[in-house]
């Protein structure tokens, strides 16, 4: 009988997720996207937000330091990746700018009253859940956000063109190979190729344009991808105004 997937950021990679930034540096840059486009809604109003998958603090920080007037909930279901962000961000936290949960983020939206909060935002987290749990998310974080709020996901999203996408991977994983191999961090290269594989697996893979389908299904209009770069992209979902 096949053992169920382990969450990997439990593991080596989240132990050393920093190391993303060398074989995804765009996943830095869309961390930034995010705290940027975050600064430019209703500027001068205090903001009430929630981070989805906050791992090591990165996205976090964008949207702290982009955002005087906003205060946070920063969510992660890894202890190694909530510790390594609160020892980032222990400044923010002592402020009370930043607050952080240890949680599943179905059940962290689950549990957030309907209309209250004028931002969610994510950073490379969607992808990693299971289509159906995804799909749940979307239908959340519409009921938690005020009208008018926005959904602000930097996420990847698989190629709809399935040839094109394998193609892309292809070049993903040669440059992950080059980068460990340097490193002599063969240990790494499989968790990570590993990984992979649970991404692109039918189950979990995030096609663009379903998943922008999906978000307008759940409620959200419009849905721009305001950014796009290969496999890379800012999406930005907005919950219609009362």
């Amino acid at each position: 009988m096949p053992q169920a997937l382990q969450n990997p950021f439990t593991g080596a990679i989240g132990a050393e997720y920093e190391m993303l930034r060398l074989i995804c540096p765009t996943a830095a840059e869309l961390a930034g996207m995010v705290g940027r486009r975050v600064a430019d809604f209703r500027p001068g109003e205090a903001l009430s937000g929630l981070e989805i998958g906050c791992g090591t603090g990165v996205a976090t920080l964008s949207l702290l330091s982009a955002r005087a007037d906003l205060r946070l909930l920063a969510v992660d279901s890894s202890p190694k990746m909530l510790e390594q962000a609160r020892a980032n961000l222990a400044d923010f936290e002592g402020a009370g700018r930043v607050a952080f949960k240890l949680a599943d983020a179905l059940v962290a939206l689950q549990e957030t009253p309907s209309s209250s909060l004028d931002v969610v935002a994510s950073n490379y987290a969607t992808h990693n859940f299971e289509a159906e749990h995804r799909r749940r998310v979307f239908e959340e974080i519409a009921r938690t956000l005020k009208p008018g709020g926005i959904f602000v996901n930097g996420d990847r999203f698989a190629i709809d063109d399935a040839a094109a996408h394998v193609a892309h991977t292809q070049g993903e994983v040669r440059h992950w190979f080059k980068t460990f191999a340097a490193l002599n961090r063969y240990d790494l290269l499989e968790e990570w190729v590993l990984h992979l594989f649970s991404d692109e697996s039918p189950a979990h893979i995030m096609r663009f344009a379903p998943t922008l389908r999906a978000l307008g299904e759940a409620g959200f209009a419009p849905v721009v991808a305001e950014w796009r770069e290969g496999v890379d992209a800012l999406v930005v979902a907005t919950k219609p105004a009362a």
